[in-house]
């Protein structure tokens, strides 16, 4: 296409007021400033199009996609999905869901004033800390607690304000990555801290720790494998050889747990480390997350000694990293649950300790409903495992069952992809060159719906490809 003829055609394209003129009296409308966006997107698309060479589509179709990108643009970008992975603590997905009964109190709380800052009973300002910090002690055994935004900050405020200018001896097996790039030395930084590695990769005895020891040491830091593991010739120093040996040169000791948990998990060889245990073995201050192996919000959990806590809570950054009120309005009720000795009707424990036998009944009835409506397809159930996930309990595997549906390898793809982008969108799994559906990470209330988009999907994948 010459130029004159693409400036011919790029006069043909019409203007944004032509074209929400004609989307008048059509669909419900969405607030007109999506309209716009939506019109002026699809017009910048077209005018590319043209001038790549493509002809301008008529003006029916320009309102149709027009309408379409509006409709896409009006929903929130942050919105429920459908976990079929199997993995429980998704990173991607949100991690820990959060229990529904808890909504009503969350509500209340963010859509009306509440007692975040000020105390009743005494009708004076308060603090934002005394809602969990007395539940939080308690559960873990220890004599202060703080919540902070998230585990990395805990870390960097626990750092900031015990080390800031001294020496933090850290093992070098233990230099972790935290996730998305943040990394254990990164963190410590910016904290003002002086990282003194010791020991090598696979082994650190409690020799290596005691020769970095000087009068400028702040902190004898242990951090846990919690999203990698080491195999092999490996060694590392226990926290209660730490504890002693922080101890014997008056040095304190902090571990950070990552995911950290109040209730006991094996699974196979792996047995995750309980926060009260951690505590009860001396360690002055502990930090772990909320949103993993507790199952509640994202959060930073900081349990120890008094003394150090109440220096964290005075320091600037703690300002910068504080939570708000939904989060510590959930979190309280979440930590009342495990006072109650409720903590595995949360969500997560229920799908770590749902046992294979109603796995597999879920899976046959999903499986024969689907098969119901598609007689056609191939569905099978299989034994398969389930993850924990969120860099928790790294290699270890839940054993379950999975519908696993064959397809050939086009449609497979095209099905994962559609899913994904269906009005309630469905994240699964392919292997073994199936689509695997883990109902393990679905909620029962979700079979519904999750049924019906599968069954919509696949039936017109099927149609398309005949």
């Amino acid at each position: 296409m010459g130029g004159e003829t693409i400036q011919a055609a790029l006069r043909q394209i019409p203007a944004v007021q032509t074209v929400l003129r004609a989307m008048q009296g059509g669909e419900a409308a969405v607030a007109p400033v999506w309209m716009q966006e939506g019109v002026r997107q699809v017009l910048a698309e077209i005018r590319q199009d043209v001038l790549n060479g493509a002809p301008v589509p008529p003006l029916d179709m320009v309102v149709a996609w027009s309408r379409e990108r509006a409709r896409v643009l009006a929903e929130p970008h942050l919105k429920p999905v459908i976990n079929a992975t199997g993995v429980m603590i998704h990173t991607n997905l949100g991690r820990a869901p959060l229990p529904p009964e808890m909504m009503d109190h969350l509500s209340a709380v963010a859509t009306q004033y509440s007692t975040l800052e000020y105390r009743l009973e005494e009708g004076v300002r308060g603090s934002r800390h005394e809602h969990v910090e007395g539940l939080l002690a308690e559960l873990a055994g220890a004599e202060a607690a703080m919540v902070v935004n998230n585990n990395a900050a805990a870390v960097l405020l626990a750092l900031a304000t015990l080390a800031q200018g001294r020496d933090v001896v850290v093992s070098r097996g233990e230099l972790v990555e935290i996730g998305g790039s943040f990394r254990i030395p990164e963190v410590m930084a910016l904290s003002g801290a002086r990282l003194v590695e010791v020991g090598a990769t696979n082994k650190t005895h409690d020799y290596d720790y005691e020769r970095a020891i000087t009068e400028n040491t702040a902190l004898l830091l242990k951090v846990h494998q919690s999203n990698f593991r080491q195999i092999g010739f490996v060694d590392s120093v226990r926290t209660q050889e730490l504890v002693a040996l922080g101890r014997k040169h008056q040095v304190p000791v902090m571990e950070d747990l990552g995911s950290g948990v109040l209730l006991p998990i094996r699974l196979g060889d792996w047995e995750e480390p309980r926060v009260q245990d951690v505590v009860a073995a001396g360690v002055d201050i502990t930090t772990f997350s909320g949103d993993k192996l507790l199952g509640g919000p994202q959060a930073g959990l900081v349990v120890g000694r008094r003394e150090w806590i109440q220096r964290m809570k005075k320091h600037p950054l703690a300002r910068a990293v504080r939570v708000d009120k939904m989060t510590l309005s959930v979190l309280e009720l979440v930590l009342r649950w495990y006072r109650e000795g409720r903590g595995e009707d949360l969500p997560l424990w229920r799908m770590i300790r749902m046992d294979q036998e109603t796995l597999l009944a879920r899976s046959r009835a999903f499986r024969d409903q689907l098969s119901k409506r598609l007689p056609g397809l191939g569905l099978d159930i299989e034994p398969d495992w389930s993850e924990i996930g969120g860099g928790s309990m790294p290699g270890t595997r839940v054993e379950g069952y999975v519908i696993a549906c064959t397809l050939p390898p086009d449609q497979l793809v095209a099905c994962e992809k559609a899913l994904r982008q269906a009005p309630t969108a469905v994240i699964t799994r392919v292997n073994r060159g199936k689509l695997l559906i883990d109902l393990r990470t679905v909620f029962e209330h979700q079979e519904s719906v999750l049924l019906e988009t599968l069954a919509a999907t696949l039936a017109r994948i099927e149609t398309a490809n005949r």
